[in-house]
């Protein structure tokens, strides 16, 4: 499982994976120091690797908008690795992929944006002689936007 880990991990270095395990999300290593530090959540450990204790820390698959909305908040990234094989047909580890990546400019879900604030999406064409300039606020704030 660790060696599966490490290898979807390798390919999100810079961001904090989100490995799911059942009924929790679970993050290993640096990941798993970072989120106890941010979240405010309790560092474990599972197995050891050069003889150490792996870091260990995770989040209810219930509760992840929570969670994620928090590290949004705070500037970070996640990438949300789910089980895609059948735990009952699978001989070794579940399979598993990165079905998701939340960074602070691609959030649309509602559970993750704040509620009473603008949250502006905005995009810049220019060709040639044409320019063009659209802007969407992502939240329900009740406002009319302004054109200029």
């Amino acid at each position: 499982m660790m060696q599966q880990y490490l290898r979807i991990k390798a390919d999100y270095p810079d961001i904090l994976l989100f490995y799911r395990m059942g009924d929790f999300y679970e993050l290993f290593f640096d990941d798993a120091r970072k989120a106890a530090r941010l979240l405010d959540i309790t560092l474990t450990a599972r197995g050891q690797s050069a003889g150490e204790p792996i870091p260990m820390a995770g989040v209810p698959y219930h509760a992840v908008d929570n969670y994620l909305a928090r590290l949004v908040k705070l500037g970070k990234s996640i990438a949300i690795c789910e089980q895609i094989g059948d735990p009952a047909t699978s001989k070794g580890p579940v399979e598993r992929k990165v079905v998701r990546i939340v960074t602070p400019g691609t959030l649309t879900e509602e559970a993750l944006l704040e509620e009473r604030q603008d949250n502006l999406l905005a995009a810049i064409f220019s060709e040639a002689d044409n320019t063009g300039i659209a802007t969407l606020d992502m939240a329900m704030t009740g406002q009319v936007p302004i054109l200029l």
